[in-house]
């Protein structure tokens, strides 16, 4: 019997009250808008869980039946279900319109993995020919019916094992949303289960490199980064933390092992015992990690077993009835119940009281086990994760994706990423598609893994939207001459890429936040654009995505000669505000198409109007709730509620944003709240608040409706400081003047001037031409007919979208 602890609690029996017989057809009704469709030729349907759907137990759904020669008609508030004889002429009518069942307008999800893929092409790795990576199908459709297909999934027992029976005929999920695509993926959610949280470590800046680091080395690389403030939050130590190089040499395995009935091999990629030759006091080495704030994570390959040279051997080969000294290696059998036991408690448990926080699971060796059909990643991530939960109120795992229902077992790890463009270019569409299979916690090679070539622009654009995906995880092969290390990169690359990361750092109460979003209300951190708007350039735009609210577009091309990488973006109605450069956009009806000019240090980072983003103000690699929030705010109307919690509950801090005109001025008001368990933050927190796109504000500041003296405030940006006291309500309150767009587009355009290469005598030519307009159609002719370099003139003519 599995360990109790490693048996999963599906509650899979629906309600009978839920389900429709007809023909050869069972329906169950999950939803208004979820069909579960079963078709059997002998009318044995199956009532267990699967390996990805657990949950079938909803409330009793309200339908009604009907039969129509030979059509039934099943009804709900939403949609109709209309079954035939044959499965292929069966229809949803959604809207008023009759769709086909299945998955031809299909959004697609995500791969298992990234290995071997230069961007969306896949290299054979012995016959070097391409082809293109193929994405499994996702919830969400541009038809508006998708469809799970589960009848080759795997039956989970009470008992929490795996059972080789399969579904008795089709098996299938029918999704019928429409274009309401978090509609979709909540229902997915819904039978397989809500995404867990994430700790919030691991929402920091991740080290990691494929090397044989000792454990000085090691810890100095750490101290590089503490002594250039670059804040780190998880330690990786891959494959080298246990014997991987001429194992056969070092342990006699050609002498010994090769005399036994299953010797395990020679080569080092699987192993269990520490290296004591780089970590003579591996104990003593995640002491001094974790003095630093960080946690660790090893590199595991389980696919060779247990083998005599290991220290846990002796016991693990008498705990699976193997006689220690036959020396015959215990066989990697994620399928046999005692191993699974035996596997966590004499080979991952001491490693986890001695201080490994993680596990990350590389598992490369396919899909085959002692169980038809039983893929062995999805029983490591299953169990991993289960056997983690025993002693962590928050369990992690790093590991590949192995199919619908992975999001139970939290971050992927995409596998080898090319050092190339075209990969660069892949992975923001790649990232937020996946959101359509409920996969929202993808973790890329960031900067890339092998190939490719050394190339400081190419790293820091990898670093800047690592930055703005799930998981910021520096990453390489091992080889000496490939280094993901910032301050390896000249020419200002590395300077820039250490900034972001101490940005991402800071981002940790926002990232927070959206994990705490993610698992109460199924909503991805990265999610497409056709999320939020039904257009067709929501579509068109793969490489531009929302990032918890915010338009994050990566710059993924060269720089050209004049200095700027060109972007072109959607930017939906409404107004916006670039969070680096601070440029305004207001765009009109049905948004607009445009091109950004960006150098080196920013890429496209929109937030709309009324946007609250909360940051860290702490230094350090701490992660626990900051004293100092740094809290940015671009006008308009909107909220945000910051996450926070602790060993005493949890903390709500709800940020409201109001504006209004008065008198000819505008007025724009930020409302602080909070409730909850005050106890899990600092009690001595300073708020610091920054309206970005608001200059020259009159600010007051009352605090449960008293005037309160404002802090502090800026000439540039509005601005102020906040003594915060949990329970009271804040009004911070900016009351501005709407400058002349004519003067206001001058003071920016004056400020480029500064910035961009150029002539002097140029540049000091077209100032007083624009100083001289009286319209702005004249300050556009002026641009256009300045000899300055034309990235320049782009630029300016850019900042007059505000």
């Amino acid at each position: 019997m599995l360990h109790k602890h490693l048996i999963a609690h599906p509650r899979p029996r629906a309600l009978p009250e839920n389900i429709v017989r007809w023909n050869k057809y069972r329906v169950t009704v999950l939803g208004d808008r979820l069909f579960r469709l079963e078709q059997s030729e002998d009318g044995v349907f199956r009532d267990g869980a699967t390996q990805s759907v657990w949950y079938r137990d909803m409330p009793q759904q309200t339908f009604s039946v009907t039969t129509s020669g030979k059509s039934f008609q099943i009804a709900t508030s939403a949609c109709t279900l209309i079954l035939k004889e044959r499965r292929e002429d069966c229809r949803v009518l959604l809207d008023g319109k009759k769709l086909r069942i299945g998955n031809s307008g299909n959004l697609l999800g995500t791969a298992r993995t990234l290995d071997n893929c230069d961007g969306e092409m896949y290299v054979d790795p012995v016959t070097q020919q391409q082809k293109k990576l193929s994405l499994g199908t996702g919830v969400c459709s541009k038809t508006g019916v998708a469809v799970l297909d589960e009848a080759a999934s795997l039956t989970l027992g009470e008992s929490g094992e795996v059972l080789p029976e399969c579904g008795h005929g089709s098996d299938e999920y029918i999704f019928a949303f429409g274009h309401d695509y978090r509609g979709a993926v909540r229902a997915l959610f819904s039978i397989t289960g809500n995404v867990p949280m994430l700790p919030r470590f691991a929402l920091g800046n991740w080290w990691s490199r494929y090397y044989p680091y000792s454990d000085r080395e090691y810890l100095a690389i750490l101290a590089k980064f503490e002594e250039r403030r670059v804040p780190l939050t998880v330690a990786t130590v891959d494959m080298d933390w246990h014997y991987s190089d001429d194992v056969d040499v070092r342990f006699g395995v050609t002498a010994k092992g090769r005399n036994t009935p299953f010797y395990g091999g020679n080569n080092g990629w699987t192993g269990y015992s520490w290296n004591k030759e780089l970590f003579p006091d591996y104990r003593m080495f995640l002491k001094k990690v974790h003095d630093r704030g960080l946690k660790v994570t090893l590199n595991l390959h389980p696919a060779d077993g247990v083998r005599w040279w290991e220290d846990a051997y002796p016991a693990m080969a008498a705990a699976m009835g193997i006689d220690p000294a036959s020396c015959e290696a215990v066989r990697f059998n994620m399928a046999d119940t005692n191993f699974i036991n035996n596997y966590f408690d004499l080979l991952h448990r001491p490693y986890e009281a001695d201080g490994v926080d993680f596990w990350w699971v590389d598992w490369q060796q396919g899909t085959a086990s002692a169980m038809d059909g039983l893929d062995p990643l999805w029983s490591l991530n299953h169990y991993h994760t289960l056997d983690h939960a025993k002693d962590h109120a928050v369990p992690l795992l790093l590991s590949r994706f192995c199919g619908i229902g992975s999001h139970r077992y939290c971050v992927g790890f995409s596998g080898d990423t090319y050092i190339t463009r075209d990969t660069l270019k892949y992975l923001p569409y790649f990232t937020a598609t996946a959101s359509n299979a409920g996969y929202p916690w993808w973790s890329h090679d960031i900067g890339g893994h092998q190939k490719g070539e050394t190339d400081g622009e190419l790293y820091l654009r990898n670093v800047q939207f690592g930055v703005f995906s799930p998981i910021c995880r520096l990453h390489c092969m091992r080889e000496p001459t490939v280094t993901k290390e910032p301050w390896a990169y000249g020419n200002g690359t590395g300077v820039i890429a250490m900034d972001y990361l101490r940005l991402r750092h800071r981002m940790i109460p926002f990232l927070y936040t959206m994990a705490y979003r993610t698992h109460t209300q199924g909503r991805a951190l990265v999610e497409p654009l056709y999320y939020e708007w039904d257009d067709r350039q929501a579509y068109r735009y793969r490489n531009e995505y929302l990032f918890g609210g915010l338009l994050v577009a990566p710059v993924t091309n060269k720089l050209q000669k004049d200095g700027y990488a060109r972007v072109k973006v959607w930017i939906p109605e409404g107004r916006w505000t670039d969070v680096f450069t601070r440029d305004g956009y207001t765009m009109p009806e049905g948004g607009g198409e445009k091109t950004l000019l960006r150098k080196l240090e920013h890429i496209p980072v929109l937030a709309k109007a009324g946007t609250v983003i909360p940051l860290s103000g702490d230094e350090g690699n701490g992660t626990q709730n900051p004293e100092n929030l740094r809290v940015l705010c671009y006008a308009g109307n909107g909220s945000f509620t910051l996450f926070e919690d602790g060993a005493g509950g949890a903390f709500f801090t709800e940020f409201r944003m109001e504006e209004s005109e008065s008198s000819g001025q505008c007025v724009q008001k930020l409302f602080i709240s909070s409730h909850g368990d005050a106890s899990v933050v600092p009690g001595r927190r300073v708020l610091r608040i920054r309206f970005e796109d608001i200059e020259n504000g009159e600010l007051t500041l009352t605090a449960d409706g008293e005037s309160v003296p404002v802090g502090r405030v800026d000439a540039e940006i509005a601005a102020a400081d906040i003594a915060f006291a949990s329970g009271k309500t804040y009004c911070l309150s900016v009351r501005y003047h709407v400058p002349d767009a004519l003067r206001a587009w001058l003071r920016r355009a004056v400020r480029e001037l500064a910035r961009s290469e150029g002539d002097f005598g140029e540049k000091k030519t077209l100032r007083r031409a624009l100083e001289g307009a009286q319209t702005l159609e004249e300050c556009v002719a002026a641009v256009k007919a300045s000899p300055l370099l034309n990235g320049v003139k782009e630029r300016l003519l850019e900042t007059l979208c505000k």
